[in-house]
């Protein structure tokens, strides 16, 4: 079996982060930030949605055993 496709188009290697970021305009980095800290609020809400359900099935069911 031939692991090998001629037409298969060329496997790119992943760029690092840090060249990424010496790669970016100031204009990038601070749109990428405002991405992050998107992402992150969007976390921090499904965190503070996930312990809202826990303590309301602990106050149902009894908290779990530690």
């Amino acid at each position: 079996m031939l692991d090998d496709d001629p037409f298969a188009p060329p496997v790119k290697k992943p760029v690092s982060l840090e060249a990424q970021l010496e790669n970016a305009s100031v204009e990038e980095l601070e749109s990428r930030i405002e991405r992050l800290k998107a992402e992150i609020s969007q976390c921090e809400r499904a965190i503070a949605a996930k312990r809202a359900q826990r303590v309301a099935a602990d106050s149902v069911f009894g908290a779990p055993p530690s």
